[in-house]
């Protein structure tokens, strides 16, 4: 039976449901990122601290910066990353301690393309070990960032990309095993976005006016450290490219954003108060057609593709990005452009897929019997030297992934590694439209069974992840792997 002190413990309210916070790093790292990890028992409920104060709207929020290869040949780019502590100004006047990518927060954005390979090269120049994960590429399992495949302190590794998938919108982030919440927590993450030569004929914004948001949370101290082991509920500063509720200015024209949420335990719900947002594309690229909407939704680990047109609005109107918790972002209105993009009423074909041969049961639930939660999959909690699944080579699944923590909600999303999937149906009612089109993560919410399905159209063999993508709660092991077999 669930045990309501222990999960009170351990995390606390995120709007009606429970979520869970870390329980395999110690405190000890609060304000020294090259601390060692540690155990460490449940956390109280709440803190009862706030952030600073801080002026919404006062900062600008930057556009990422698009990092140049370190060298190009005939068909690779080459990325030298050096993974390393910083120290930025993230609330006015106050000094923060992250983790980077590149120097960068969040880290820079790497602008891929269609059938042209990249290679990253990541030198750990932390005193802890560290991976990285393509959050939504198709790639070889040697390249995946698997969980306890780790770059020690002073080694590098390479990885390799080979872009043999559609234009998209992916994101790339630590995942070593335990660590990963915390790390990507402190500013191991950054954008990877796919561009496809053979979308140019829509004429879709682009440019300047592709404008990639990484939207994530946090909780400062009084000093301006972020805080780490209080429940992410506590997390009360909403950061749009790593700048507190920032504006954005914007001419009279359309505008493609690309929205992910990096948020290692966070729900966004988003609007621009009635104005219509023209979505585009989720996870895996394109929709087949826009989709008109006043809001969407952006669970942990999830990417939106939308169009909006401030042609209809003045110069001088300031538009909210409008958050359930309160505002994210907005856009100010401050000169005439000439516009010549559209968004045309098709946009890319979504192939039926091939008729499913198998079908499999997930479950992602808690233990808490224990002095410490456990995070489980399918009863069991993550163990490296266990193949949970496997799974032929070029066979089409369909997976009913349940989320069973009911007696106390806990939200969940979930993650596939290799490859999209479709999203069926929710608890046998049709998808919504969170659920449009190729998709890799996935909400799920307490109760609630989706029903997906994957092709595993794979050049590769070997091991693949799939887990809750509340960050937190796949460090307490809700994860799980397949095999990819012959």
């Amino acid at each position: 039976m669930l045990d309501r002190r222990k999960l009170m413990g351990a995390g606390g309210l995120a709007g009606a449901a429970l979520v869970v916070s870390p329980m395999w790093r110690g405190s000890a790292a609060e304000h020294d990122h090259h601390a060692p990890a540690r155990p460490a028992g449940p956390r109280q409920a709440s803190t009862g601290q706030s952030s600073p104060g801080f002026t919404p709207f006062a900062a600008r929020m930057p556009e990422a910066l698009d990092l140049a290869p370190t060298t190009r040949t005939t068909d690779t780019d080459i990325y030298r990353i050096p993974v390393q502590p910083k120290t930025i100004e993230i609330l006015p006047g106050l000094s923060t301690p992250v983790l980077t990518f590149g120097g960068t927060f969040p880290g820079p954005t790497i602008r891929a393309r269609t059938g042209r390979k990249v290679k990253v090269i990541l030198q750990n120049q932390l005193t802890e070990s560290t991976n990285v994960h393509l959050h939504g590429g198709h790639v070889a399992p040697e390249h995946d960032g698997y969980p306890m495949d780790l770059i020690a302190p002073g080694a590098s590794r390479t990885y390799e990309y080979p872009n043999a998938q559609q234009g998209a919108t992916l994101w790339y982030h630590d995942h070593s095993h335990g660590t990963e919440a915390e790390h990507v927590y402190r500013g191991l993450h950054g954008l990877y976005v796919i561009d496809d030569p053979g979308e140019k004929y829509l004429n879709l914004p682009c440019g300047r006016f592709d404008v990639p948001i990484t939207l994530r949370d946090a909780q400062f101290d009084a000093a301006g450290g972020f805080v780490w082991g209080a429940p992410p509920a506590d997390r009360d500063v909403t950061l749009a490219n790593g700048k507190p509720v920032p504006y954005f200015p914007v001419a009279r024209r359309k505008y493609r954003f690309r929205f992910a949420n990096a948020a290692t335990e966070r729900m966004f719900k988003l609007s621009l108060g009635g104005t219509p947002i023209i979505q585009i594309g989720s996870d895996g690229g394109l929709l087949p057609a826009p989709v008109t909407r006043t809001s969407f939704g952006l669970g942990s680990a999830e990417r939106v593709d939308v169009v909006i047109d401030f042609a209809q609005h003045p110069i001088g109107t300031q538009l909210v990005l409008q958050d359930e918790r309160g505002p994210v972002l907005r856009f100010d209105v401050v000169r005439d452009a000439v516009d010549t993009s559209s968004v045309p009423s098709t946009l890319r074909a979504l192939p039926a897929l091939p008729p499913a041969t198998v079908t499999r049961d997930v479950t992602m639930s808690f233990d808490l019997t224990g002095e410490i939660p456990l995070g489980l999959m399918d009863g069991r909690p993550y163990d490296h030297d266990r193949i949970d699944m496997r799974v032929k080579r070029g066979a089409s699944e369909i997976w009913r992934i349940h989320n069973a923590d009911t007696e106390i909600p806990v939200e969940h999303t979930f993650h596939l590694h290799l490859t999209q999937f479709r999203v069926l149906d929710r608890n046998g009612q049709p998808p919504t439209a969170d659920d449009a089109g190729r998709k890799d993560t996935v909400y799920v919410a307490p109760g609630e069974t989706v029903r997906v399905q994957a092709h595993f159209d794979t050049n590769y063999l070997g091991k693949y992840m799939y887990h809750c993508h509340f960050m937190e709660h796949s460090s307490m092991g809700m994860m799980a792997q397949l095999e990819i077999v012959p």
